[in-house]
């Protein structure tokens, strides 16, 4: 395995999956808070599961604070 390959094709995966991510939390809180059914200083727990086939799954938790 060449890590300098690895390392890199890691972290372009990463960027792109924090940037679609932000975007769709953005999105959803930002309707949610429109619509009323979230407080503008609420905090949502979030959850996001990463899925390598044939190798696992793997989650992490935590909460995304609004103000």
């Amino acid at each position: 395995m060449d890590q300098e390959v690895f390392n890199m094709s890691v972290r372009r995966f990463l960027k792109s999956v924090g940037v679609q991510s932000q975007r769709e939390i953005e999105q959803a809180v930002t309707r949610a808070v429109d619509e009323g059914r979230l407080a503008p200083n609420a905090s949502v727990p979030a959850t996001m599961t990463l899925t390598l086939e044939g190798l696992g799954t793997f989650t992490v938790n935590g909460n995304i604070e609004l103000g």
